[in-house]
């Protein structure tokens, strides 16, 4: 059972680590193995579907154009990337939530995911989107459902690496994030046993308004090229969690 404490608390880092490239469900996990804590299953759809607010009203002029029919070219690459991830996700997804409870490949994703900030360095952004590097990246989403490996981190890392435009890029993996969040609500939802739902809510409106503000924070950074920087954190907070997967 979650408090209205813990309930805080988990609402504060959902929200910062949901977009910055650190993995969220990397940090969920640890926390829970630290404290002996035990997550519902109805907090974790309430959060996402949060983040899921949050993008609706930072990219709600694209997202209507997009309903509009007015971009349809972004689209398309939208529904590629999401049957990439939809094919990673249903291929691996009994293996992914497994890996949730070892820390020691968690430690080891948290690694993976420093290496390939490290990687965004200097990379130079003057290629247009196409069918293949959306489906790469949709792939790269896919994946991040390994707790370790951050979504923020693989689509727009991948994404530096192909050279895609960053400001084609920022909309594109934000925005290709939805039909994720809204599948695994969808998929989720017959497991949820109903509990009180007073502090989860609470939680969930506190994970919108700080994961608001570090979506921000971090399409600034972003924009200035110092993505790779986070890289410094995956790789301590990949070795902490390797050592307390020893002790």
């Amino acid at each position: 059972m979650v408090s209205l404490i813990q309930a805080i608390i988990l609402g504060i880092i959902q929200g910062i680590t949901e977009w910055f490239p650190i993995s969220s469900s990397g940090h969920l996990a640890l926390i829970q193995h630290l404290f002996n804590l035990q997550v519902p299953i109805i907090y974790d759809i309430l959060l996402h579907l949060g983040t899921a607010l949050v993008i609706l009203i930072k990219f709600r002029k694209d997202i209507l154009n997009i309903i509009l029919l007015k971009e349809r070219k972004l689209l398309l690459y939208l529904i590629i990337g999401s049957i990439a991830t939809a094919l990673v996700g249903f291929t691996f997804r009994d293996l992914f939530k497994s890996f949730f409870y070892n820390l020691t490949i968690i430690g080891i994703a948290f690694l993976v995911t420093g290496i390939l900030l490290t990687l965004t360095k200097n990379q130079a952004t003057n290629k247009k989107l196409n069918y293949k590097s959306s489906f790469i990246i949709g792939l790269a989403q896919g994946f991040a459902l390994i707790p370790g490996i951050s979504r923020s981190g693989s689509t727009i890392g991948i994404g530096l690496l192909k050279n895609i435009n960053k400001e084609q890029l920022i909309k594109y993996s934000f925005i290709l994030s939805l039909p994720a969040v809204i599948g695994a609500t969808i998929f989720e939802i017959n497991n949820v046993n109903l509990i009180n739902l007073t502090p989860i809510i609470i939680g969930t409106l506190v994970s919108l308004i700080v994961g608001y503000i570090s979506l921000t924070y971090i399409i600034k950074i972003i924009r200035k090229g110092n993505f790779h920087n986070f890289s410094y954190y995956c790789f301590i907070i990949g070795i902490i969690t390797l050592i307390i997967s020893l002790i």
